[in-house]
């Protein structure tokens, strides 16, 4: 995944009105911690960090460039978003190194055509990985490809992409091939039939 560079500037404004009005502001309050460091305040472009996120997701490696000359290497650990407007309100941002390996979960991108008039049924939708922190993909591939109705893809099926390591139970199950449920229902009522037949015969 690619880095970007984002400015930010250090946060002395504290508390939920300090808060409120780095939002007001434009800006993104969030803390920086890791690897030791004393956690830091600082206030992000909220444009800006809102555009990166949508286009690398959770794991964006972002290169913080603080106004007081300090440099942090991040990724995005929690980011909380207003529950009306979907913006985004606060972020945790892990320091991190290159060439160390962390754990963090990526997004499953379901690829391929199951057997004809099958319901994929998604169990999963990301998985926990142990990853290069500089090389963290945006996705991981699933392919359900000929995916025969009444089967199920498993994480002990999934290639994971090279240097990424799973780390979920290999039982697990990532997606399932159900059939329609009108047709589901169909049979059933169909196997009613005989038995309310027999009934009224009786």
């Amino acid at each position: 995944m690619s880095e970007v560079r984002i400015s930010a500037e250090p946060r002395t404004d504290f508390g939920k009105g300090g808060a409120r009005r780095t939002r007001r502001a434009g800006k993104v309050p969030a803390v920086v911690y890791g690897h030791g460091e004393k956690p830091r305040h600082i206030s992000l472009p909220g444009l800006e960090f809102a555009a990166a996120i949508r286009k690398g997701g959770a794991n964006q490696l972002i290169s913080i460039e603080v106004t007081d000359g300090t440099r942090e290497l991040v990724i995005p650990k929690d980011i909380q978003r207003d529950p009306l407007r979907d913006d985004i309100v606060h972020a945790d941002l892990l320091i991190v190194r290159r060439g160390e390996t962390i754990t963090t979960d990526i997004p499953i991108n379901f690829v391929g055509e199951v057997e004809k008039g099958g319901l994929v049924v998604h169990e999963l939708t990301s998985l926990t990985v142990e990853a290069e922190a500089t090389h963290i993909p945006e996705s991981i591939e699933v392919d359900l490809e000929g995916l025969k109705i009444g089967s199920q893809r498993t994480v002990a099926e999934v290639a994971a992409p090279k240097g990424i390591v799973i780390i979920n139970d290999p039982e697990q199950t990532v997606a399932t091939v159900s059939e329609p449920r009108a047709e589901a229902a169909a049979e059933d009522e169909a196997a009613e039939q005989p038995a309310e037949a027999e009934t009224a015969a009786e």
